[in-house]
């Protein structure tokens, strides 16, 4: 989770209860901090150029333009046009449990030289280019997010002659990673509802149809009907992440869902989940969940010996 350092303290003035505002300017950004210490309803915010909000404690519900409303909580962002009215909920902000919220304000410049340099390194599949990404995405920030965002924090506060290039460097490799982001989870729904539609759909839902094979990238790559090296190449581009990493990824979704149900052992959850060793499932399920398979089932009150 994003956290604000001791410098944002030093820095900030409380003038307001509600949506009190931190501002830190650079060349092509500008990083805002809002704080709210008491509940509130229907309150207004505007940019002038588009926006990633992203929640840093506590609990907002957003109401937006052409969406559901929807509960705004740490570990979320959300990317936003500019001159978007956004109205907000404050339902459970108190002084000892303020609500924190990251806005970082983009200029249009940067972020279609960001998208053109994305392009110049390969287009999508059949050669569809890479476009600004849909406003009013709503999505779960992944470790790479949450740790760009970290750092912005640090550089837009600190007194250094060149920051404004390092959050330059950063601001570049943040719209990257919520392109590819983005690109994924549209690739994860059409996997579901029409996975022949394009290649990487079809080898999405095969490697879910077949979790517990052994899913190799010369396999995949023949699934997809590509060579080895188009196909891996292609996968990383679109998605953000390697083949091999995705496969871990779903099993290790698809153990944590089995180790909720108080039936099913570690054992048959991590067998069925395409993992031949207990050691190197237990440490990656560690280093995503921050706890082991045995802690996660006796926190959630389903551990049975």
């Amino acid at each position: 989770m994003i956290e604000l350092n001791a410098s944002h303290y030093q820095q900030r003035r409380l003038e307001s209860l509600v949506e009190n505002r931190t501002i830190h300017t650079l060349n092509n950004a500008e990083l805002n901090v809002f704080e709210t210490h008491q509940r509130a309803s229907q309150v207004l915010l505007q940019f002038s150029e588009p926006v990633l909000a992203s929640m840093i404690k506590g609990k907002k519900v957003m109401h937006l333009e052409g969406i559901p409303s929807f509960g705004f909580v740490p570990g979320e962002s959300v990317i936003l046009p500019a001159n978007e009215l956004m109205c907000i909920d404050f339902p459970e902000a108190t002084d000892r449990t303020p609500t924190q919220c990251l806005a970082l304000a983009f200029s249009e410049a940067k972020l279609r030289e960001t998208v053109d340099l994305l392009n110049q390194r390969g287009t999508k599949q059949n050669g569809i280019e890479w476009s600004m990404t849909d406003y009013n995405y709503h999505f779960t920030n992944d470790v790479a997010i949450n740790q760009i965002l970290q750092r912005l924090i640090f550089v837009f506060a600190e007194n250094h002659p060149s920051k404004d290039i390092f959050a330059d460097l950063l601001i570049q490799e943040l719209v990257i990673r919520i392109l590819q982001t983005e690109s994924k989870s549209l690739y994860l729904k059409k996997a579901q509802t029409n996975p022949n539609n394009d290649r990487i759909s079809f080898v999405i839902q095969y490697i879910r149809d077949n979790i517990t094979e052994d899913l190799s990238v010369e396999l995949l790559s023949e699934k997809a009907y590509m060579s080895e090296s188009n196909f891996y190449r292609t996968f990383k581009h679109e998605l953000g992440t390697s083949p091999n990493d995705f496969i871990i990824e779903e099993r290790l979704k698809m153990a944590e869902n089995l180790l909720h149900n108080p039936k099913i052992s570690i054992k048959e959850a991590y067998l069925a989940s395409g993992f031949n060793s207990f050691s190197y499932f237990c440490r990656l399920f560690k280093k995503k969940k921050k706890v082991s398979p045995t802690e996660f089932k006796e926190r959630s009150g389903q551990y049975f010996k």
